[in-house]
Protein backbone atom coordinates (compact mmCIF):
# COMPACT_ATOMS: atom_id res chain seq x y z
CA UNK A 1 0.00 0.00 0.00
CA UNK A 2 1.23 3.44 -0.78
CA UNK A 3 1.11 6.12 1.99
CA UNK A 4 0.70 9.62 0.40
CA UNK A 5 2.82 12.19 2.32
CA UNK A 6 0.61 15.11 3.09
CA UNK A 7 2.07 18.54 4.38
CA UNK A 8 0.20 20.34 7.62
CA UNK A 9 -1.67 22.78 6.40
CA UNK A 10 -1.32 26.03 9.09
CA UNK A 11 -4.32 28.72 8.62
CA UNK A 12 -3.89 32.03 7.91
CA UNK A 13 -3.11 33.29 11.03
CA UNK A 14 -0.22 30.51 11.99
CA UNK A 15 1.48 31.49 8.65
CA UNK A 16 1.07 35.46 9.77
CA UNK A 17 2.02 35.20 13.33
CA UNK A 18 4.69 32.96 14.51
CA UNK A 19 4.01 31.32 17.65
CA UNK A 20 5.27 31.88 21.43
CA UNK A 21 7.54 29.30 21.10
CA UNK A 22 9.35 29.82 17.68
CA UNK A 23 9.53 33.92 19.35
CA UNK A 24 10.97 32.66 21.94
CA UNK A 25 13.42 30.81 20.13
CA UNK A 26 14.44 33.45 17.97
CA UNK A 27 15.18 35.56 20.89
CA UNK A 28 17.58 33.07 22.21
CA UNK A 29 19.37 33.13 19.08
CA UNK A 30 19.58 36.84 18.79
CA UNK A 31 20.64 36.85 22.65
CA UNK A 32 23.14 34.22 21.96
CA UNK A 33 25.04 36.06 19.25
CA UNK A 34 25.22 38.74 21.01
CA UNK A 35 26.60 37.27 23.98
CA UNK A 36 29.33 35.22 21.55
CA UNK A 37 29.94 38.41 20.13
CA UNK A 38 31.32 40.26 23.71
CA UNK A 39 32.56 37.09 24.46
CA UNK A 40 34.41 36.41 20.95
CA UNK A 41 34.43 39.81 18.92
CA UNK A 42 34.61 39.39 14.72
CA UNK A 43 38.43 39.76 14.49
CA UNK A 44 40.32 39.84 10.77
CA UNK A 45 41.18 36.96 9.03
CA UNK A 46 44.36 38.42 7.97
CA UNK A 47 45.71 40.08 10.54
CA UNK A 48 43.13 40.01 13.73
CA UNK A 49 42.09 43.40 14.55
CA UNK A 50 38.89 43.83 14.92
CA UNK A 51 36.06 43.93 12.38
CA UNK A 52 32.30 44.97 12.21
CA UNK A 53 31.24 41.24 11.21
CA UNK A 54 33.30 37.50 11.17
CA UNK A 55 35.36 36.11 8.55
CA UNK A 56 35.90 39.51 6.78
CA UNK A 57 38.99 41.74 6.29
CA UNK A 58 39.81 45.22 7.98
CA UNK A 59 40.31 48.15 6.10
CA UNK A 60 44.11 47.94 6.02
CA UNK A 61 44.32 44.30 4.95
CA UNK A 62 41.67 45.18 2.45
CA UNK A 63 43.64 47.77 0.72
CA UNK A 64 46.76 45.61 0.69
CA UNK A 65 44.80 43.55 -2.00
CA UNK A 66 45.32 43.86 -5.53
CA UNK A 67 41.87 43.29 -7.39
CA UNK A 68 41.78 42.58 -11.08
CA UNK A 69 38.53 44.04 -12.58
CA UNK A 70 38.43 44.71 -15.97
CA UNK A 71 39.99 45.59 -18.33
CA UNK A 72 41.73 42.26 -18.54
CA UNK A 73 42.84 39.76 -21.25
CA UNK A 74 39.55 37.98 -21.99
CA UNK A 75 41.36 34.89 -22.05
CA UNK A 76 43.92 34.68 -19.02
CA UNK A 77 42.16 37.29 -17.22
CA UNK A 78 45.22 39.42 -16.36
CA UNK A 79 44.81 42.81 -16.50
CA UNK A 80 45.74 45.45 -18.50
CA UNK A 81 47.70 48.88 -17.56
CA UNK A 82 45.15 50.69 -19.98
CA UNK A 83 41.83 50.83 -21.13
CA UNK A 84 40.88 49.92 -24.35
CA UNK A 85 37.52 49.96 -24.38
CA UNK A 86 36.88 46.64 -26.13
CA UNK A 87 37.24 43.40 -24.82
CA UNK A 88 41.36 42.35 -25.90
CA UNK A 89 43.61 39.09 -25.82
CA UNK A 90 47.00 39.71 -24.52
CA UNK A 91 49.66 38.98 -26.09
CA UNK A 92 50.64 35.69 -23.79
CA UNK A 93 47.16 34.24 -24.95
CA UNK A 94 47.68 34.84 -28.91
CA UNK A 95 50.89 33.70 -28.76
CA UNK A 96 50.14 30.55 -26.22
CA UNK A 97 46.45 29.86 -26.91
CA UNK A 98 45.64 27.83 -23.04
CA UNK A 99 43.66 24.73 -23.53
CA UNK A 100 40.95 26.35 -20.97
CA UNK A 101 38.29 28.99 -22.46
CA UNK A 102 38.80 31.56 -19.16
CA UNK A 103 40.75 32.12 -16.30
CA UNK A 104 39.11 34.79 -13.83
CA UNK A 105 41.03 35.34 -10.36
CA UNK A 106 40.13 37.56 -7.61
CA UNK A 107 43.48 39.17 -7.02
CA UNK A 108 46.94 39.37 -7.84
CA UNK A 109 49.49 36.91 -6.06
CA UNK A 110 51.13 39.30 -3.51
CA UNK A 111 50.61 40.51 -0.49
CA UNK A 112 47.84 40.26 1.46
CA UNK A 113 46.38 37.72 -0.81
CA UNK A 114 49.25 35.21 -0.98
CA UNK A 115 49.09 35.47 2.62
CA UNK A 116 45.55 34.19 2.78
CA UNK A 117 46.19 31.52 0.29
CA UNK A 118 49.47 30.50 2.29
CA UNK A 119 47.70 30.04 5.33
CA UNK A 120 44.83 28.28 4.21
CA UNK A 121 47.39 25.82 1.84
CA UNK A 122 49.70 25.06 4.78
CA UNK A 123 48.65 26.53 8.22
CA UNK A 124 45.06 24.18 8.24
CA UNK A 125 43.31 27.56 8.28
CA UNK A 126 40.02 25.82 6.88
CA UNK A 127 38.03 28.62 7.86
CA UNK A 128 39.37 31.03 5.65
CA UNK A 129 37.72 29.01 2.41
CA UNK A 130 34.08 30.61 3.33
CA UNK A 131 35.86 34.66 2.74
CA UNK A 132 37.75 33.36 -0.31
CA UNK A 133 35.45 31.47 -1.46
CA UNK A 134 32.62 34.25 -1.21
CA UNK A 135 34.78 36.78 -3.63
CA UNK A 136 35.97 34.12 -5.92
CA UNK A 137 31.85 33.02 -6.56
CA UNK A 138 31.21 37.15 -7.12
CA UNK A 139 34.96 37.52 -9.24
CA UNK A 140 33.63 34.92 -11.23
CA UNK A 141 29.76 35.48 -11.60
CA UNK A 142 30.04 35.11 -15.74
CA UNK A 143 31.20 32.34 -15.74
CA UNK A 144 29.09 30.25 -12.44
CA UNK A 145 26.24 31.59 -14.78
CA UNK A 146 27.58 30.16 -18.15
CA UNK A 147 29.08 26.62 -16.68
CA UNK A 148 26.70 23.21 -15.65
CA UNK A 149 29.47 21.86 -13.02
CA UNK A 150 31.98 22.82 -10.52
CA UNK A 151 34.87 20.84 -10.46
CA UNK A 152 38.20 21.19 -7.91
CA UNK A 153 41.22 20.41 -9.30
CA UNK A 154 42.29 17.12 -7.33
CA UNK A 155 45.37 16.54 -4.89
CA UNK A 156 46.68 13.03 -5.20
CA UNK A 157 45.92 10.66 -2.40
CA UNK A 158 49.06 10.94 -0.48
CA UNK A 159 49.22 14.56 -0.69
CA UNK A 160 45.86 14.45 0.43
CA UNK A 161 46.80 12.12 3.28
CA UNK A 162 49.58 14.55 4.39
CA UNK A 163 48.13 17.35 4.35
CA UNK A 164 44.58 16.13 5.32
CA UNK A 165 42.19 18.38 2.99
CA UNK A 166 42.50 19.90 -1.00
CA UNK A 167 42.05 23.49 -0.24
CA UNK A 168 40.33 23.62 -4.09
CA UNK A 169 37.61 21.39 -2.52
CA UNK A 170 36.55 23.23 0.36
CA UNK A 171 36.56 26.99 -2.25
CA UNK A 172 34.32 24.70 -4.50
CA UNK A 173 31.99 23.83 -1.79
CA UNK A 174 31.72 27.86 -0.88
CA UNK A 175 31.72 28.65 -4.69
CA UNK A 176 29.42 26.26 -5.34
CA UNK A 177 26.63 27.43 -2.17
CA UNK A 178 26.80 31.00 -3.03
CA UNK A 179 26.37 30.46 -6.96
CA UNK A 180 23.42 27.69 -6.58
CA UNK A 181 26.01 25.42 -8.85
CA UNK A 182 26.47 22.13 -8.42
CA UNK A 183 29.93 20.46 -7.37
CA UNK A 184 31.11 16.78 -8.65
CA UNK A 185 34.58 16.37 -6.37
CA UNK A 186 34.66 13.12 -8.47
CA UNK A 187 34.82 14.03 -12.19
CA UNK A 188 38.29 14.52 -12.32
CA UNK A 189 40.63 12.06 -10.73
CA UNK A 190 45.19 12.53 -9.81
CA UNK A 191 46.80 9.60 -11.36
CA UNK A 192 50.21 10.96 -11.07
CA UNK A 193 52.19 11.96 -7.62
CA UNK A 194 53.99 14.78 -9.14
CA UNK A 195 56.26 16.82 -7.31
CA UNK A 196 55.91 20.14 -6.22
CA UNK A 197 55.60 22.46 -8.61
CA UNK A 198 57.03 25.49 -6.85
CA UNK A 199 60.58 26.95 -8.03
CA UNK A 200 60.09 25.07 -11.75
CA UNK A 201 60.23 26.91 -15.05
CA UNK A 202 56.99 26.60 -16.88
CA UNK A 203 58.00 23.51 -19.26
CA UNK A 204 59.15 21.75 -16.17
CA UNK A 205 55.52 22.24 -14.64
CA UNK A 206 54.38 21.25 -18.08
CA UNK A 207 56.47 17.79 -17.85
CA UNK A 208 55.70 17.22 -14.49
CA UNK A 209 52.19 17.34 -15.15
CA UNK A 210 51.89 15.19 -18.00
CA UNK A 211 49.28 12.35 -17.85
CA UNK A 212 48.79 13.57 -14.31
CA UNK A 213 44.62 13.69 -14.67
CA UNK A 214 42.16 11.21 -15.78
CA UNK A 215 38.40 11.13 -16.06
CA UNK A 216 37.90 7.48 -14.76
CA UNK A 217 35.41 5.63 -17.31
CA UNK A 218 31.96 5.42 -14.07
CA UNK A 219 32.44 9.55 -14.53
CA UNK A 220 32.70 10.03 -18.26
CA UNK A 221 28.88 9.71 -18.68
CA UNK A 222 27.90 12.58 -16.12
CA UNK A 223 30.87 14.41 -17.67
CA UNK A 224 29.07 14.43 -21.32
CA UNK A 225 28.16 17.65 -22.74
CA UNK A 226 28.76 19.81 -19.49
CA UNK A 227 30.65 23.02 -19.38
CA UNK A 228 32.72 23.01 -16.25
CA UNK A 229 34.19 25.66 -13.99
CA UNK A 230 37.84 24.01 -12.90
CA UNK A 231 38.78 25.46 -9.40
CA UNK A 232 42.10 25.98 -7.52
CA UNK A 233 43.54 28.09 -5.21
CA UNK A 234 46.10 30.18 -7.12
CA UNK A 235 46.62 30.21 -10.86
CA UNK A 236 50.77 30.66 -12.09
CA UNK A 237 51.64 29.46 -15.33
CA UNK A 238 48.93 27.38 -16.03
CA UNK A 239 50.21 24.33 -16.19
CA UNK A 240 47.64 22.65 -13.80
CA UNK A 241 44.88 24.52 -15.58
CA UNK A 242 45.90 23.16 -18.68
CA UNK A 243 46.60 19.65 -17.74
CA UNK A 244 42.96 19.43 -15.97
CA UNK A 245 41.25 21.54 -18.44
CA UNK A 246 42.59 18.78 -21.34
CA UNK A 247 42.09 15.85 -19.76
CA UNK A 248 38.15 17.07 -18.83
CA UNK A 249 37.53 17.82 -22.45
CA UNK A 250 39.10 14.69 -23.52
CA UNK A 251 36.47 13.03 -21.14
CA UNK A 252 33.50 14.66 -22.54
CA UNK A 253 33.41 18.04 -21.30
CA UNK A 254 32.30 20.76 -24.18
CA UNK A 255 34.31 23.73 -22.09
CA UNK A 256 36.19 24.04 -19.42
CA UNK A 257 36.64 27.64 -17.36
CA UNK A 258 38.80 27.98 -14.41
CA UNK A 259 38.69 30.15 -10.96
CA UNK A 260 41.04 30.57 -8.62
CA UNK A 261 41.50 33.18 -5.71
CA UNK A 262 44.65 34.10 -6.95
CA UNK A 263 46.71 34.40 -10.23
CA UNK A 264 50.79 35.26 -10.61
CA UNK A 265 51.04 38.15 -13.13
CA UNK A 266 54.20 39.13 -12.89
CA UNK A 267 56.22 38.17 -16.02
CA UNK A 268 53.09 36.80 -17.89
Amino acid sequence: MIKLLVCPVMDEAETKTPSLTARLLQTARYASRGVLGLLYPPTCIACQAATGEAHALCATCWSGIRFIERPYCERLGTPFAVDLGQPLLSPAAIADPPVFERARAVAEYDGTAAMLVHRLKYGDRLELARALGIMMARAGAELTQEADVIVPVPLHRWRLWRRRFNQAMALSAVVSGASGLPCDPFLLTRVKHTRRQVGLTKAQRQDNLQGAFRVTDSAKARLQGKRVLLIDDVLTTGATANAASRALLRGGATQVDVLAFARVVQGL
